[in-house]
């Protein structure tokens, strides 16, 4: 029990470097997935897609980042 809970501990440790890294990756990972599957054509895949989950990324971090710090007060 005691490596589980410090196993959570080490995996929750985030910067923003790290954050951020993670961000960009699942868009890329996201992206290269909309090319590769060929479900759209790739100018609207990088002109509208991409950005749109940057942008829903961003906020959901965003709204993590306030929960989480709501519940660190509270």
């Amino acid at each position: 029990m005691d490596l589980l809970i410090g196993f959570r501990q080490n995996c929750m440790e985030f910067d923003l470097t790290k954050t951020v890294a993670l961000l960009v990756g699942l868009v890329v990972l996201g992206t290269a997935a909309l090319i590769g599957m060929g479900v759209m054509e790739t100018n609207t895949v990088l002109m509208m897609v991409t950005p749109a989950m940057l942008a829903f990324g961003v906020i959901c971090l965003a709204i993590g980042v306030k929960h989480g710090e709501y519940r660190t007060a509270n």
